[in-house]
């Protein structure tokens, strides 16, 4: 079923006086004017997407900011109409998880155009938004197949399981695993499709490469940790997870305890509350009128048994 979300995070006028910094003035207002921001999702689907939306959630509401958030439910045009929509409500800025790089670059124009700062969160688009904050999606990609490369001695069979076809993280994560590839010229890239992110796709789809290539397959890399479980679950009911590597990102709790169980090697650790809490606290910035940065990334971190401990909550 669909399920668009609807968030307002809104403090009576009755308690407002609860929330006063020693100015009198909440950190999210200007004047006596509430800041309102809209924020579009990707999808509500994926679980790291979630943890995003739920910091900035989190943080909007300690900050005194009224949130109205919806799900773009992977569709870049249903993006951009949402976009279109905080634009006619007025909202103070957008902050957007961008469906695609190519086609939901018209929102960011939009809003530009209608004076409204647009912050991308995540992802990228071509249009240049006000300011992004996310990671280097390269780099996550180099992590997890150096990590493959070397546990394989620079020789073996990979398989490679896309994110959604034409969104920065897809993009920018094969460009990694392919410049890791050239590097060992020993290590063959056999076959790579999307999974779209989503752990059922990945599970079919890993039961056709078995299929395909049985055990001629050394290791996977897939591109998110939905991924990541869903071709451990396949391998797994093969008689397989043994005699191949399985590595991901985004280190989501599941995949984390899989990595302690030993059914996912590894996993690379994308820090979603730094993402929303960045995102929320430069929405107030800019809104402010104060200085902010235009680009922030924040680190990604290969998890492995060895140092499980430090992102188990």
């Amino acid at each position: 079923m669909r399920r668009i979300y609807f968030i307002s995070l809104f403090i009576p006028v009755l308690f407002s006086g609860c929330n006063q910094s020693s100015s009198g003035e909440k950190t999210g207002e200007t004047g006596d004017k509430k800041l309102t921001v809209g924020v579009t999702m990707l999808s509500m689907q994926n679980e790291f997407i979630v943890n995003v939306s739920d910091e900035i959630e989190k943080k909007a509401q300690e900050s005194g900011v009224e949130l109205i958030t919806v799900d773009a439910e992977r569709s870049a045009l249903k993006q951009i109409e949402q976009v279109e929509s905080f634009i006619a409500q007025k909202v103070d800025v957008i902050i957007m998880n961008p469906c695609e790089v190519e086609a939901s670059s018209p929102a960011v124009t939009k809003a530009l155009a209608a004076n409204i700062p647009i912050i991308n969160v995540n992802s990228e688009t071509t249009a240049k938004p006000s300011a992004f904050i996310g990671s280097d999606d390269v780099e996550s990609a180099r992590i997890a197949m150096k990590f493959i490369a070397e546990k394989l001695g620079g020789k073996g069979n990979v398989v490679m399981m896309h994110g959604y076809m034409g969104q920065a993280a897809q993009i920018k994560r094969e460009q990694g695993a392919r410049e890791i590839l050239k590097q060992y010229p020993n290590l063959k890239l056999i076959a790579h499709q999307t999974g779209e992110w989503d752990r059922a796709k990945a599970m079919s789809l890993m039961e056709n490469w078995i299929q395909s290539y049985g055990t001629t397959i050394n290791a996977v890399f897939a591109q998110n940790d939905e991924m990541g479980m869903g071709a451990v679950k396949a391998l797994t009911d093969a008689g397989l997870k043994d005699k191949v590597i399985v590595v991901s990102i985004d280190a989501i709790p599941d995949a984390l305890q899989a990595v302690k169980k030993g059914t996912l090697d590894a996993t690379v650790f994308q820090n979603a509350e730094q993402q929303g809490a960045k995102a929320i606290e430069t929405a107030i910035k800019i809104a402010k009128g104060e200085a902010y940065e235009k680009e922030t990334l924040i680190p990604f971190q290969l998890v492995t048994k060895q140092n499980l401990a430090k992102f188990m909550k």
